[in-house]
């Protein structure tokens, strides 16, 4: 089949290299536009732009792919049997959809229809489950609730970060999508209708989501520190004292610490182990990132900063 391809993030490069290598033809790649970035902010391209060029596929950057020229350009140039559409980024119209006869399929990252939204993979680390996986399903114009053509599960350990579950979705993924291209191509997929009153949603994350109060229980705090890792990444301000300085961190891995005789101090204090208080039980962090530097581990940032029992992290505020 002749494959137009609209996508931006990296989760869907592995599908990419598959439908690459197989008997399919990619004829047309469609991404979002680069965004500013660095101290320059100078245009980045997508991750899937830079894998267009690195592979000489044609491509196109687009704020807006419903525009008449951009479904022009698809039909008369590229004619494509189907659209396939993986981390886009943006709605595709009902027109394009009916455009190529293939139709139009997404890949999303949970076991739908848990988790429909941009997030997926970070609610299901949060929310403490013990499975995720992949769907892959008709693309309709209600967000993720096209039918589902096929699944595949997989177990989330129990220090896996949204980053580490990230990339093992996009490896499921990839032969999952290629059997899914046979039958569709042969005449054999079914087209299974999702139990609408089960859907549950995993909107977009901003990098307040990641303001944690250390009221919270250890176990819902270490979940998060897990989920929003690597972005947007759990933060704190730390606080001296002594000295009464702040400084914003982001707690990249913790450790539950659960002991009945946990001193009554107030929650985001650091007491005698170096162990952050919290709602319920404590917090042993591993891993830290302070604002303007790199990722170490928690014991090079006590000894840099001189950490007493008596300091705490304290939630950002809005």
């Amino acid at each position: 089949m002749r494959i137009a391809f609209f996508g931006s993030g990296e989760f869907g490069l592995d599908c990419l290299n598959a439908v690459k290598n197989s008997k399919h033809e990619l004829v047309y790649i469609v991404t979002q536009p680069p965004n500013p970035a660095g101290r320059g902010r100078k245009p980045n391209p997508t991750p899937v732009a830079h894998w267009a060029m690195l592979h000489s596929v044609p491509f196109t950057e687009t704020s807006n792919v419903n525009t008449h020229d951009n479904i022009e350009t698809i039909a008369s140039c590229y004619n494509p049997d189907l659209i396939l559409v993986i981390a886009f980024g943006q709605k595709v119209s009902q027109k394009l959809v009916d455009l190529p006869p293939k139709g139009a399929i997404n890949v999303h990252a949970s076991l739908l229809p848990k988790y429909r939204g941009a997030a997926p993979i970070n609610a299901a680390i949060i929310n403490g489950d013990a499975t995720s996986g992949v769907s892959i399903i008709t693309l309709a114009q209600k967000m993720d609730a096209g039918a589902v053509l096929a699944e595949s599960e997989t177990e989330i350990a129990s220090d896996e970060t949204a980053g580490s579950l990230h990339d093992k979705l996009a490896q499921l993924a990839a032969p999952l999508l290629l059997e899914t291209l046979d039958k569709i191509e042969n005449g054999t997929i079914e087209y299974v209708e999702q139990d609408h009153d089960k859907a549950t949603l995993a909107p977009k994350l901003s990098k307040s989501d990641g303001y944690i109060d250390f009221n919270e229980p250890a176990h819902i705090l270490e979940r998060k520190i897990r989920g929003f890792w690597p972005w947007p990444g759990t933060s704190a301000n730390y606080v001296s004292k002594e000295t009464g300085k702040s400084i914003r961190a982001t707690i990249a891995m913790a450790e539950v610490v659960k002991d009945s005789n946990l001193s009554k101090l107030t929650p985001g204090t650091i007491d005698e182990n170096l162990n952050v208080i919290c709602g319920e039980n404590a917090l042993k962090i591993k891993q830290i990132k302070p604002s303007g530097s790199g990722l170490m581990n928690f014991r090079c940032f006590v000894n840099g900063r001189n950490t007493k029992p008596g300091d705490s992290f304290v939630k950002i505020s809005h």
